[in-house]
């Protein structure tokens, strides 16, 4: 118990708290724009599937997020995944809801957007956990659990925000883009034969601006 105490650790639980407010915002923001346009019952649902596979996902890849992260190029198909999936979130957003679908299935298209955000995300999510960590599976097992409760909550506030001022679809999914551009931007592959580059510090503005650009230009050309 005493280990668990001692004044690293603690600086560690606080850096572990930080961590999941910002990063399990992420989760929250996803989850949130992925259920917008699901029936009241059934946000309820999406929320509940979607945080709980935000924390296996986080279980699995505290464990293998490090040795994933060294596979070069892995980060820049990351990046890409999520770059589609804000758009796609943009481009869905003025769907009515159950249009030419049924509930169930939207039901399984929001939790299988948020599984593949999810999945990108931990990543780092994980690793970032897992350092403040410092190889304390107390304080891993602590910053895992805490995540929960963020992103539940979080989600349940995004939404009700999102249900009010619509703008904060377009401004999560420009986020969705800075991650994405920020993940490709910190690639082992794009660091190797790019890093004397000073264009890559400008990839995660690019990325939000290549999201909010696209889907505009999607929506005028589909006119």
């Amino acid at each position: 118990m005493e280990e668990i105490l001692n004044n690293s650790a603690i600086i560690s639980i606080l850096q572990i708290i930080a961590i999941d407010l910002v990063l399990g915002g992420d989760n929250a923001i996803v989850i949130a724009l992925a259920c917008k346009n699901l029936p009241e019952k059934q946000r309820k649902l999406g929320i509940f599937y979607g945080a709980l596979g935000a924390i296996v996902l986080r279980v699995i890849m505290v464990f293998f997020a490090s040795a994933l992260l060294l596979i070069s190029g892995l980060k820049i198909i990351g990046g890409i995944l999520l770059f589609w999936i804000g758009i796609k979130l943009i481009l869905d957003s003025k769907k009515e809801n159950a249009l030419n679908i049924n509930q169930g299935n939207n039901l399984f298209e929001a939790i299988k957007t948020i599984i593949i955000a999810d999945f990108v995300m931990s990543l780092d999510n994980s690793v970032a956990i897992a350092g403040a960590a410092d190889g304390n599976i107390y304080l891993v097992i602590f910053g895992l659990l805490l995540s929960v409760p963020i992103i539940i909550w979080g989600s349940n506030i995004i939404l009700k925000l999102i249900d009010k001022y619509p703008i904060i679809i377009y401004l999560g999914s420009a986020l969705l883009g800075w991650i994405a551009g920020d993940m490709i931007q910190t690639d082992i592959f794009t660091t190797t034969y790019f890093e004397a580059n000073e264009f890559l510090k400008y990839f995660p503005f690019i990325g939000s601006l290549f999201v909010i650009l696209y889907s505009f230009i999607f929506k005028f050309l589909k006119k």
